[in-house]
């Protein structure tokens, strides 16, 4: 009996302490996975963006950087933040981001490029723990999924889009704070998340439809959304409101005031559906991508281009009719991607309209939710499946990531220069007048004048009336002694711009070089009517007075 007492005594110290042992092993093979599965991600994107971690500014990085005055000044930070009509935009965060880099880096473009990959490569990890609070077994998928998808790479690569890989963090963390606020209720969480959210929108607001989330991830979690859930959201709204009328001010008062012919209401109608197919289309075959897309003719629309309608119409309605089963996950992805795309699918006329009614930047949100919805697909499926079967999936799963990531990398090759991007863009899209010019303006400064002027005429061919090209078109020509087509674009440009005095001066020095003093000196003195203080042009004034009076004159 003694002996049996002593057995049971052993067994009862035993088994604790090899379960001890079981939880602490567990515990380890769980993180070594856990490292594993970051250090997959990580060397993802950084394989991906290393081409473009050695680019050059591209296009509008230098009317945010490398040619701003308030980014470059040493007090431009009180401008950035009390006088919101000194930049294009009111993204203040943003702004002072850009406002600190260059006082670190100056105009070094590399460090710019790998703050907007680390930034990226965090936004990857911060999806993968949105996704596992949404309950996704395989969330760390949808991390990586998101970091080698070709439809980002435009916002990773592109030094000027700083402000959708800085302003993604505060957002899915505002998020995360709401989940867990949701299930708490601690007050500490809303209000934090109220607080990321705040900032998220002060880096940029395309994230204007949270608010909506909120209301979306309320009735996906209890079937309603109810007074709770409106006033739970509505500090958010408000937030939303302010800063988003915000930026449509901006969009129409600090960017130009451009002619962008849509059409009536079928028009209208037709560029959101369409431009919501493109988008959804992109996410699942994200192939052939450009800074600039060709643009679809929608005025008037014909009838296959409406069709995008009855069959999204179709889709939600199949899915809510499945809202008590699996509907009701699925419209919680598809209704994150259409919510956060519908803002930027044609509402509301943007500069960017004039040359594309899409660019990849603005799916830098929305594509979390086709994400999640994948994610949540595959890991349903794979449960479902025997492990020899299993087995092809994993194997197919992977195949796709690596041909995304190679998709993804081949494309972050493209923004080494913008030689090499406007050349791909006007391969893949002839009539992107914009890349034309933009090619041209590059080719100027590299002082191949030839080559410029081949572009700039392109250019014109399709846009006959793009002020900036005829003007640098002139400034060729003027350049290269061809005088006389010189003052023939100059005085084009007047027509369409008469109180340009920039123009005026470059007028006045063609008809000096001409030796038509008098015309010379007019134009001289309309553009110091029209602007006083620019430059040079007092100085060519009175030479050309110099001139006229050191002609001899005619008895």
């Amino acid at each position: 009996m003694a002996k049996r007492s002593r057995r049971n005594k052993q067994r009862q110290e035993i088994g604790p302490a090899m379960r001890s042992a079981s939880a602490r092993t567990s515990s380890i093979t769980n993180w070594k996975m856990f490292l594993l599965q970051v250090a997959m991600i990580a060397t993802a994107t950084l394989w991906i963006y290393w081409p473009a971690l050695h680019g050059d500014w591209l296009w509008d990085d230098t009317v945010y950087i490398t040619e701003n005055a308030i980014t470059q000044s040493p007090t431009g930070l009180e401008n950035i933040w009390f006088e919101p009509g000194s930049l294009s935009d009111y993204y203040p965060i943003e702004a002072s981001v850009q406002w600190m880099q260059w006082r670190l880096w100056g105009p070094d473009s590399y460090d710019y490029h790998l703050t907007n990959v680390i930034l990226h490569l965090l936004n990857a990890l911060l999806v993968w723990r949105l996704l596992a609070k949404l309950g996704l077994r395989l969330a760390w998928l949808g991390g990586l999924i998101f970091a080698i998808h070709p439809v980002v790479v435009e916002s990773v690569a592109w030094v000027a889009e700083l402000k959708n890989t800085l302003s993604l963090p505060f957002f899915l963390l505002a998020m995360c704070s709401f989940i867990d606020y949701d299930e708490s209720e601690n007050p500490k969480n809303y209000f934090l998340a109220l607080g990321l959210f705040l900032v998220a929108m002060l880096c940029k607001t395309t994230m204007v439809m949270f608010p909506v989330i909120i209301l979306l991830y309320l009735w996906w979690k209890r079937n309603r959304v109810g007074i709770r859930g409106l006033r739970l959201s509505a500090p958010f709204f408000a937030i939303s409101l302010g800063l988003g009328l915000a930026t449509v001010w901006f969009q129409h008062h600090r960017t130009g005031n451009y002619d962008i012919p849509i059409g009536g209401f079928l028009p209208h109608l037709t560029l959101i559906g369409l431009s919501v197919s493109f988008y959804f289309a992109l996410c699942l075959w994200p192939a052939d991508l450009l800074t600039m897309y060709p643009k679809w003719p929608i005025d008037p629309p014909s009838l296959i281009q409406l069709l995008p309608w009855p069959i999204l119409v179709g889709m939600i309605g199949w899915f809510w009719m499945k809202r008590a089963d699996w509907g009701r996950h699925a419209l919680l992805g598809i209704g994150f991607f259409l919510i956060n795309i519908l803002p930027f699918a044609g509402f509301i006329v943007a500069s960017y309209m004039r040359f594309s009614w899409v660019m990849d930047h603005f799916l830098y949100i929305p594509l979390i939710g086709l994400i999640g919805l994948a994610v949540a697909g595959i890991g349903q499926v794979e449960k479902q499946l025997s492990k020899p079967v299993r087995s092809y999936l994993i194997g197919i799963t992977a195949a796709i990531m690596a041909l995304m990531a190679w998709e993804s990398h081949g494309y972050a090759r493209l923004y080494i220069n913008q030689t090499t991007l406007w050349t791909y863009i006007i391969e893949h899209n002839p009539n992107a007048w914009l890349a034309h010019y933009n090619l041209g303006f590059v080719l100027a400064h590299e002082n191949r004048i030839d080559e410029a002027i081949t572009q700039y005429q392109q250019t014109l061919k399709i846009k006959p009336d793009y002020v900036d090209a005829l003007n640098n078109l002139g400034a060729c020509f003027f350049q290269t002694n061809r005088i006389p087509e010189a003052i023939d674009l100059y005085r084009k440009v007047l027509k369409i711009t008469p109180n340009d005095a920039g123009t005026r001066s470059n007028l006045g020095l063609a008809l000096l070089q001409s030796n038509r003093i008098p015309e010379a000196i007019e134009e001289f003195e309309e553009a110091l009517k029209i602007n006083p203080d620019l430059p040079g042009v007092q100085k060519s004034l009175e030479e050309a007075r110099q001139l006229q009076n050191a002609a001899p004159t005619k008895n």
